[in-house]
């Protein structure tokens, strides 16, 4: 009798886990909404356990971003950035602060191949707000003398240039940033799995019910326009922010050459190389979001040069051969994460 009711006690126990664990696995909703923000789409897909109004929180998000393109955006007259531009007195806000340390953060790591002060070189080429091109060969040193990030620093909340036609241009990093900012919210929400996209930058916390979030790589080709329509490659993830640069949308064909928005801080020119897209992955999406570009900046093989120093990051890179046709390279970290 003794033996029987220890065997039906720990029965009764393991029948008990059973559904513990059973409840614990339970498939969790997700939802999803999008809109638009920044010139671009922006895609949030987020697991709701219960409680959390979905419009509530598309509410809350456009506010943010709102709020956000008041300070960082090039395109919106009467943003931070604008007014700094217009060498107006203005107080820098949490997002524009965070923006500029970062910027510089990133600009060092690249040895310059990322740099927020190439904004009169991007206006020059036709890549500002106005797309007016007035570049020429003899404007060319009086432009470079307005670039480098040792020509700028923010002390009290205020911009100090060592030249008035300085101009900032965080193009290169605001979207990733942004993707942070909303990210962050919504785990402040108490949402532990989700994935924020905007503008094709993403940030992943979690997984969705145990499955890795499917990230797609386009083929850089110059009419593949809409994202998503003709993919490269799918990169598999979780916790983790994933950027992607390139120069095949954001460019101009002029007496049979391709200029490309991405411009070299240190020769003025747009960059010109092999590397036609750059993926990188970080543990946040700013700083994949800048160093996608400083590897455009920087080509290939110096590219996978830096990628050797600097294992915390993981990069997707397409090139093409001396024959045009498109090759890949990956660090080994991420093969494994990569369906092609």
């Amino acid at each position: 009798m003794t033996y029987f009711i220890k065997t039906v006690g720990k029965s009764l126990i393991l029948l008990l886990l059973m559904i513990q664990l059973n409840s614990c696995r339970k498939t969790i909703t997700f939802d999803n909404f999008g809109g638009f923000a920044q010139g671009t789409t922006y895609s949030i897909t987020f697991g709701n356990k219960g409680g959390i109004n979905p419009l509530e929180i598309k509410a809350e998000v456009e506010k943010i971003l709102r709020e956000f393109d008041m300070s960082l955006s090039l395109y919106v007259d009467s943003s931070i950035l604008s007014k700094v531009n217009r060498n107006e007195d203005v107080q820098a806000d949490m997002y524009f602060s965070e923006a500029f340390r970062k910027s510089a953060e990133i600009s060092e790591l690249s040895d310059g191949a990322f740099d927020i002060t190439v904004g009169p070189l991007s206006r020059a080429w036709g890549f500002g707000a106005d797309d007016q091109r007035t570049f020429t060969e003899s404007n060319l040193d009086s432009l470079l003398k307005l670039v480098g990030m040792e020509k700028v620093k923010l002390e009290n909340g205020r911009v100090i240039k060592t030249d008035p036609g300085i101009k900032l241009d965080f193009n290169a990093i605001a979207q990733g940033y942004s993707v942070d900012v909303v990210s962050d919210f919504l785990d402040s929400r108490g949402i532990k799995n989700s994935l924020v996209e905007i503008g094709g930058e993403v940030r992943a916390r979690g997984d969705k019910n145990g499955v890795l979030w499917r990230i797609g790589i386009d083929r850089p080709e110059d009419n593949n326009n809409i994202p998503g329509n003709n993919l490269q490659a799918v990169i598999r993830m979780k916790d983790r922010s994933l950027a992607t640069s390139g120069n095949y949308r954001k460019f101009y064909i002029e007496d049979g050459v391709k200029y490309s928005h991405t411009i070299d801080p240190k020769t003025g020119y747009p960059a010109r190389n092999t590397l036609l897209s750059a993926t990188v992955l970080a543990d946040d999406c700013a700083t994949a979001d800048g160093l996608a570009t400083a590897c455009m900046v920087m080509g290939k093989d110096k590219t996978i040069e830096f990628l050797g120093k600097h294992p915390e990051y993981d990069a997707f890179l397409i090139y093409s051969d001396e024959n045009g046709n498109f090759m890949t390279w990956s660090t080994d970290n991420l093969k494994k994460f990569i369906s092609q």
